[in-house]
């Protein structure tokens, strides 16, 4: 399938790569030293209308389809991958759940706050002993009056620290799997929210991941997202999307380091000519660049599927599988063509490599993709005991 991009979205691309290429990239490689929450990139996507691209216009949102938001994310990706994880769980899980689950009241209160970027989102599921497998989950609500109190500790949580609202896994009833589990819309104001460690990570160092602890946490009733009992399925469709996100950000890495790789290659002299001239090292970029199409093209097609309204759990495993993958094999491709000096941070490749190891981790490992694309193949699924 070959995507004609429509005008709008091709405008949207060439202004997320002004601002990136501009603004995002300009700070990148020092907020990876200094591990700074991108908050002032963050305040200007805002104004650019990022940080609400599927919302509606009616909940100050950009109104954006899932293309376009591809587009944009991987732009952003391009120059600096800790901004594009925060805009990704932002739009992606919070915002779209929000949209799909919430009330009309949660909207308004909400999301409309999210969307101009008054606060940004995180998703709290996984937990010490609960990461592949959320129904093991510990963390519970129990109902008092009209709140819930929720205990249980939260790990790896996406801006846990810089976010003004998370939402929140808990079982409601214990004795329950699947159906025991239910989602909750929680503030900085609720009382019994704490951020406990944060992570010193490979990767991805300027985006804070942290425990959340939910300490008697009191949440109004009216802040559960969803029914009571529907979490999973809640959690389940927001990680559809945001897979597809995932997609997007590796696409962007990707990409960053495919030209990175190509430009000193034509620049760098051994045995008397530009290395670009050698067979083995032309044979490698062309392997590089059809990777990435390949991966594109299964990302697009995931975006539109979920743009037509049609199911689309396994394009969306199969686009992150594939290009979650592809990028740890071409920033390992881009720092091999760098020599000694791709081991070094004086070239970006270096921080592309490690910024991508995550990708095939977090939002479903790739081993989980297998199992999702699989079950969905198959029409059954395999438990294990």
């Amino acid at each position: 399938m070959s995507f004609k991009l429509t005008d709008e979205q091709l405008m949207i691309q060439s202004m997320v790569r002004e601002f990136s290429r501009k603004v995002v990239a300009e700070t990148a490689a020092e907020r990876d030293k200094t591990k700074e929450f991108p908050a002032d990139n963050l305040k200007k996507m805002a104004e650019l209308g990022l940080l609400g691209m599927m919302v509606p216009f009616d909940y100050e949102g950009s109104d954006s389809d899932t293309v376009g938001y591809v587009l944009a994310l991987s732009e952003i990706a391009y120059s600096c991958a800790s901004t594009a994880v925060v805009m990704s769980v932002h739009n992606s899980i919070v915002c779209e759940s929000i949209l799909n689950f919430g009330t009309e009241d949660q909207k308004q209160h909400y999301l409309k706050d999210l969307a101009m970027g008054k606060y940004i989102g995180a998703f709290a599921l996984t937990e010490p002993e609960a990461g592949s497998d959320p129904v093991s989950q510990q963390t519970t609500a129990v109902k008092d009056g009209d709140h819930y109190i929720i205990n249980g500790t939260k790990r790896f949580i996406t801006t846990g620290k810089n976010s003004g609202l998370v939402i929140v896994t808990a079982k409601t009833d214990p004795e329950a799997r699947h159906k025991g589990i239910s989602t909750f819309i929680v503030t900085r104001d609720n009382p019994g929210l704490v951020v406990g460690n944060t992570e010193d990570k490979m990767g991805l160092r300027a985006s804070d991941t942290t425990d959340l602890h939910l300490e008697d946490c009191r949440v109004p009733a009216a802040d559960m997202l969803g029914k009571e009992g529907e979490g999973f399925k809640i959690v389940m469709k927001g990680l559809d999307g945001g897979r597809i996100g995932i997609a997007a950000q590796s696409l962007g890495v990707a990409q960053a380091a495919f030209d990175a790789a190509v430009k000193y290659a034509k620049q760098r002299d051994q045995f008397g000519q530009k290395i670009s001239k050698f067979q083995g090292l032309r044979w490698i970029i062309a392997d590089m660049a059809t990777e990435i199409e390949a991966a594109r093209q299964l990302t697009l097609s995931a975006a539109a599927m979920k743009d037509s309204k049609k199911r689309f759990t396994t394009q969306a495993s199969m686009a992150k599988l594939y290009a979650s993958e592809m990028v740890n094999r071409v920033t390992a491709k881009a720092l091999q063509m760098h020599g000694g000096y791709g081991f070094t941070k004086d070239y970006p490749v270096e921080r592309f490599y490690r910024d991508a190891r995550v990708f095939t981790i977090y939002e479903g490992t790739s081993e989980i993709q297998r199992v999702v694309i699989s079950n969905n193949i198959l029409k059954d699924k395999r438990t294990t005991k």
